[in-house]
């Protein structure tokens, strides 16, 4: 068995500092790099770039709302032909980069609210997967597995962008295959060998607790680790180790 571990990465800005890319990096085999709106500059984008190709990381676009005050986590009133256009200027910016260390940009995943928003707004949706279309059509596009991807996967479907579906092990399931909102207690998890335990069981088909009750099984293709926590890096580890125990291979997906 084989699976993705990922991470959303190079999201520091100036002299503000976001996550530890340096001990996070040697855990993963793909990484979300931030593209300059929710977070990250062009020397952090640059600094990633070259970090993930030092640890033969693949390397994704992390395209987010023009939102750093709120981390892009913040829902914002964006048509979608200005989500269209910020996507591309994200995509183009990151890939500058990686075309002067000759790497090619591995797929794309939405940051944040833009992410969530996907979830239920079938325009915006479909906005970022045209644009991941029209700027290379080869480039998969990141989306929850499980019933709440649902319309990502229909946007992607329509405009020809292949899928890859994604599962949280820090993140709370509900019994609907949902995740819990962030304000929900219990919705975002820190322990590392919790975290470990659920990355295993999603990767080996288990089901896991869900927080409202009962049990929820995820099917993924990647599993995603928040770089933004302060244990990530231990957090990469734990569930790197948890797989390897349970003989499943990390590897980026092709």
């Amino acid at each position: 068995m084989t699976i993705d571990l990922n991470a959303d990465a190079g999201e520091s800005f100036g002299h503000w500092t976001q996550g530890n890319d340096e001990a996070l990096f040697p855990y993963l085999s793909s990484v979300n790099l931030a593209c300059g709106f929710h977070a990250g500059d062009p020397l952090t984008m640059q600094r990633a770039v070259k970090l993930a190709r030092a640890h033969g990381v693949a390397v994704g676009a992390h395209p987010g709302f023009m939102d750093k005050v709120g981390f892009g986590r913040r829902d914002m009133s964006v048509s979608p032909d200005d989500v269209y256009a910020d996507v591309l200027y994200q995509l183009g910016a990151l890939d500058a980069f990686l075309k002067i260390n000759n790497e090619a940009m591995h797929h794309v995943k939405a940051h944040g609210a833009l992410y969530i928003r996907m979830f239920h707004d079938q325009d915006v949706a479909t906005a970022v997967a045209t644009a991941v279309h029209d700027y290379n059509a080869a480039l998969p596009l990141v989306v929850l597995g499980g019933q709440g991807g649902d319309v990502m996967r229909e946007a992607a479907q329509h405009a020809g962008v292949r899928t890859i579906d994604e599962a949280f092990p820090d993140r709370a399931y509900l019994s609907n295959g949902r995740l819990a909102k962030r304000r929900t207690p219990g919705s975002v998890l820190d322990d590392p060998e919790l975290i470990a335990q659920r990355a295993m069981q999603i990767a080996t088909g288990q089901p896991l607790a869900a927080l409202d009750g009962g049990s929820v099984t995820v099917e993924a293709q990647t599993l995603c680790l928040h770089g933004d926590h302060a244990n990530a890096p231990q957090t990469a580890r734990a569930v790197k180790q948890a797989l390897s125990a349970a003989g499943v291979n990390v590897r980026a997906y092709t």
